[in-house]
């Protein structure tokens, strides 16, 4: 099973980048993390930031021909992008919306996502942690399917 991990703006300042909210782990050591787990629990990883709307949706829609599912970390564009919604709800592969912090507990402009609606579910606000419950999901989503193959 392969699952792309996708981050958007500004994720690639994790770790320097308002620690108080985001913490102090880096996206590296995020996706550290992500490939060792995947590797225990056979799955495949592949990684990808951009800061760019455009790119986020390009890579969307090559995941719905190349992968299994996708965790994306919009980041603000959750709140304010129609284009990723759009791109989430055309896609056929199942997409997890993670965040670090939880969006509820911050500003008002925060607390709205266009992508909850389209996406098979959402974790915020367990830092890192929301990666790997994305990814533990994914896991037992193909242990599931596996169970279900064998009877």
């Amino acid at each position: 099973m392969l699952i792309y991990v996708v981050n958007g703006p500004n994720l690639n300042l994790l770790g320097q980048r308002e620690p108080q909210i985001y913490g102090r782990t880096t996206l590296n050591e995020i996706e550290q993390e992500l490939t060792r787990l995947a590797g225990e629990w056979g799955l495949e990883v592949r990684f990808f930031q951009s800061n760019h709307e455009g790119a986020l949706v390009d890579i969307l829609q090559q995941a719905d021909r190349e992968a299994d599912g996708v965790i994306l970390n919009a980041a603000a564009y959750t709140h304010t992008s129609v284009a990723l919604h759009d791109a989430v709800a055309a896609i056929k592969k199942p997409v997890v919306e993670v965040h670090l912090s939880n969006p509820q507990g911050r500003e008002e402009f925060r607390r709205g996502s266009y992508l909850a609606g389209v996406c098979a579910g959402s974790i915020s606000g367990f830092g890192p942690g929301s990666y790997v419950l994305a990814l533990r999901w994914f896991q037992q989503q193909g242990d599931i399917t596996e169970t279900v193959r064998k009877n």
